[in-house]
């Protein structure tokens, strides 16, 4: 929030702020393309809903795997009983 008391964004502030934006973009647009194909796929051959069903799992999936993977990157390296 923003105040008289409020301290500038530091260094790690704008680390989480770009993190969060990028997986935000990410799995908008994954999600967008997917469908989007779909739809035109759909409209094209003339089977409405089918691809575009096709779409919103194969867009749910690519996100699911966006934030998979922000998770695996921001956990860390582990070593095989979990320590890092």
């Amino acid at each position: 929030m923003s105040g008289p008391g409020a301290r500038p964004p530091q260094g790690r502030d704008w680390q989480a702020i770009g993190t969060a934006l990028g997986l935000g973009f990410s799995v908008v647009s994954s999600l967008v393309l997917c469908i989007g194909g779909g739809v035109l796929l759909d409209r094209w051959l003339g089977t409405m809903p089918l691809f575009t069903l096709a779409g919103v799992v194969l867009g749910l999936a690519t996100a699911s795997y966006a934030l998979y993977e922000l998770a695996r990157v921001s956990g860390g390296h582990r070593d095989q009983r979990g320590r890092r």
